[in-house]
């Protein structure tokens, strides 16, 4: 019986050595969250650029991932549709276009940068060499058909219904056509390839900047408008929150404005 005892004791004694050894319970309320992941949107350079800096600037727990779609549609197709959390491809316009016709929530929560707008040409140094009967390539969609249309006009090269807020111009409102110019009306996607065959060519720089010409060298005319600047949008249910809150101090971070004054084609809009 004594030596029973005794082993009983032993096997005690050993439960708690081992018990003493074993790792301590972990309080899961001491423990570090994972970031939460931002998904942005954006279309190419230098929106993309921008994108991956507010991504090295995020603060708290946040982390920024990039997701590259190829046109304007799709990134507000899919932030929409919840499949990003925001995306930095577009100006309010554009955005309020889209709403419209897609029962969007989008709403911008902070502009990043502007740029200058401009028609470009192959052919010719001066607008006021246009020929008669030009083909004149610009936007298919309403917001940026109503800005190339307004800067047509302010270059006399057309005039439109005083009745018609010139922001909401189409070519129908177009009242006076001295040169009788032709519309050629395309996505943003293609006016580059119209630039090849087109007399004047209306173009963001982000896109003509692939056939090594920029507004400030190569723009027969130019304009810088703020209501064009390019936001950061996200759906209005999140506009308030935290995550928003955070990107938009990542977009406004010195990491993006070294991005944007390195660019030479875009100027801060905040």
């Amino acid at each position: 019986m004594r030596a029973r005892r005794l082993g009983i004791i032993a096997a005690i004694g050993a439960s708690v050595l081992l018990a003493g050894c074993s790792a301590p319970d972990t309080d899961s309320s001491d423990a570090v969250p994972a970031p939460q992941t931002l998904k942005v949107a954006a279309v190419q350079a230098p929106m993309t650029d921008v994108v991956k800096a507010a991504g090295e600037a995020i603060e708290g727990d946040y982390e920024v991932e990039l997701v590259e779609v190829g046109d304007y549609i799709t990134a507000n197709t899919i932030l929409n549709s919840g499949d990003v959390y925001a995306n930095f491809s577009q100006h309010i316009p554009y955005m309020e276009t889209f709403n419209e016709g897609n029962d969007g929530t989008l709403v911008g929560v902070q502009p990043v940068y502007n740029f200058l707008i401009a028609f470009y040409s192959k052919t010719l140094d001066d607008i006021a060499d246009l020929p008669d009967g030009a083909t004149v390539a610009i936007p298919d969609d309403p917001s940026n058909t109503g800005r190339a249309l307004k800067l047509l006009a302010a270059h006399d090269v057309i005039a439109l219904d005083p009745a018609v807020d010139p922001y909401d111009a189409t070519v129908k409102d177009v009242v006076d056509n001295p040169k009788h110019v032709e519309f050629l009306q395309v996505p943003i996607a293609s006016l580059n390839a119209a630039y090849e065959e087109a007399d004047l060519v209306f173009q963001w720089p982000s896109h003509i900047i692939a056939l090594g010409l920029t507004p400030q060298k190569d723009g027969l005319i130019t304009e810088l408008d703020d209501r064009f600047a390019l936001n950061l949008v996200v759906q209005q249910k999140d506009a308030d929150s935290a995550a928003t809150a955070a990107l938009k101090k990542a977009f406004t971070s010195d990491q993006v404005r070294e991005v944007i004054e390195g660019n030479g084609t875009i100027q801060t809009a905040w």
